[in-house]
């Protein structure tokens, strides 16, 4: 590819809105051929980042909109997912991997796993965050870095 292209989606900040947007991510990087398990991985993400925006960020008003931004590159895909809220504070820097275990057992609550899962399956990700909103910033290549 010569040069970007870029892709756009706007959704309301209703649960199940995810699902649009990680469909839409999913069309866009078949047709850039992307190798199925790295759509697997850029589906959970994108949703993963959307619900966030749509719960913590712009705390489920209806009446806001996450957008989504996809940049087709050479090598990979661009995601950008903005929110339009106060936030939900500042991302920690480093993420903890979530407790499966006290979870099952019922001891902790089912939270904080979005995070992890961008963190783990996109190949680079920043947040930013100010009082216009925040945008979870990812980079997927078409093949896995090893």
């Amino acid at each position: 590819m010569s040069e970007e292209q870029k892709f756009e989606l706007h959704v309301p900040s209703t649960l199940r809105s995810e699902k649009v947007a990680m469909d839409f991510a999913a069309t866009v990087a078949r047709t850039l051929q992307f190798p199925a398990d790295r759509i697997e991985d850029l589906k959970t993400a994108v949703a993963e980042a959307c619900m966030n925006a749509i719960e913590h960020g712009n705390k489920s008003d209806a009446s806001t909109r996450v957008g989504i931004r996809l940049t087709a590159v050479a090598n990979g895909l661009h995601i950008a997912v903005h929110d339009h809220g106060p936030g939900a504070g500042p991302v920690p820097v480093t993420v903890p991997t979530p407790d499966i275990e006290s979870r099952i057992a019922g001891k902790v609550e089912g939270r904080g796993w979005g995070i992890f899962l961008i963190k783990n399956l996109m190949d680079e990700v920043s947040f930013e965050s100010n009082e216009k909103g925040s945008v979870v910033k990812m980079m997927i290549y078409l093949d896995k870095p090893q």
